[in-house]
């Protein structure tokens, strides 16, 4: 059987050309994509903002390497796409959690933080601050977890506490972390996990009971969980 050869030099220059056999994708732009499918996470709070935020960061990027390396990645509409949907929630989230910040506080009621009740730097653990006094006999509004108890219904008065840790593992919460809440309504609630808002009365007055004992210096009287 004859064998026939060709001579290289016949052939045009466009014959070896290197032209890879596919593109990869990009994986910050699949990347992208992910996070823009979670990013309505967003919703249900600011700290979920990262979220669309990375999504965002990521399509980006993605779309700068991809014109970079245009003969070796693709996924350039993945990187827009996960760009531009990232922005929509984030934008849309924001604006929903900054519409539920202004309504939850009742008109005539002040923002009341645990950083407002704790003692100043240097002054012993049990030390109750100015700024707590400042807001003595005012209304207010306070979030923080209910501390768990042996009722789990019907729940009229309860400690409201600076964080979950203190309230859902065991912990003793410090006496400047406490708030004993009494509700308005006798029908009370139930226990919730959850982050708890109060609004109502905030006054300061000392058990004179230690923490351990059960004591507390901050109360909130005719309160609402809002």
């Amino acid at each position: 059987m004859a064998t026939s050869f060709v001579d290289r030099r016949t052939l045009p220059d466009s014959a070896f050309d290197e032209t890879p056999e596919y593109l990869a994708y990009s994986r910050l732009a699949i990347a992208s994509v992910v996070l823009a499918i979670l990013s309505p996470l967003c919703f249900a709070g600011w700290w979920f903002a990262i979220v669309p935020i990375l999504g965002f960061v990521f399509g980006l990027l993605a779309w700068l390497h991809i014109l970079d390396r245009p003969q070796q990645l693709a996924g350039i509409p993945l990187a827009i796409g996960g760009a531009s949907l990232s922005a929509v929630f984030l934008l849309g989230g924001l604006s929903y959690q900054t519409m539920i910040y202004v309504a939850e506080l009742p008109e005539g009621f002040e923002r009341l933080s645990y950083s407002d009740l704790q003692p100043l730097e240097g002054d012993p653990d049990y030390a109750i601050p100015d700024a707590a006094l400042a807001f003595h006999g005012k209304e207010v509004l306070l979030k923080g977890y209910m501390y768990p108890g042996d009722q789990t219904r019907g729940i009229v008065q309860f400690l409201l506490v600076r964080d979950q840790g203190d309230c859902c593992f065991g912990g003793n919460p410090k006496i400047t972390d406490r708030v004993l809440v009494q509700l308005q309504d006798p029908n009370g609630i139930s226990f919730s996990a959850g982050m708890t808002k109060v609004a109502g009365r905030f006054s300061v007055r000392d058990t004179g009971l230690s923490a351990m004992e059960g004591g507390v210096y901050y109360h909130i009287e005719n309160a609402v969980v809002r």
